[in-house]
């Protein structure tokens, strides 16, 4: 499994229970590509969010994103943690 961290943007103003209620709509799909999303973060002034997964691959994680309706705008496999 390799770990991924991808971005989306254009989220002026998501609050905290949007973040949520967007985390835990991947969290119920997430097994049928092998995916598993383990944390968001997001900047609520700059609309910019981030989320850390493991998975197959980048399309395996950008798939869940379509299907639940916020797709990436980049997804970035981390090949070097410390």
């Amino acid at each position: 499994m390799a770990t991924y961290m991808d971005v989306h943007r254009g989220m002026v103003g998501i609050t905290e229970d949007q973040l949520l209620e967007a985390h835990r709509a991947d969290l119920a799909i997430e097994k049928e590509e092998g995916v598993h999303f383990q944390k968001a973060w997001a900047d609520p002034e700059s609309g910019t969010v981030y989320c850390l997964s493991t998975g197959p691959s980048a399309d395996a994680v950008q798939r869940i994103h379509q299907r639940t309706g916020h797709a990436a705008d980049e997804i970035h496999e981390v090949t070097l943690t410390v």
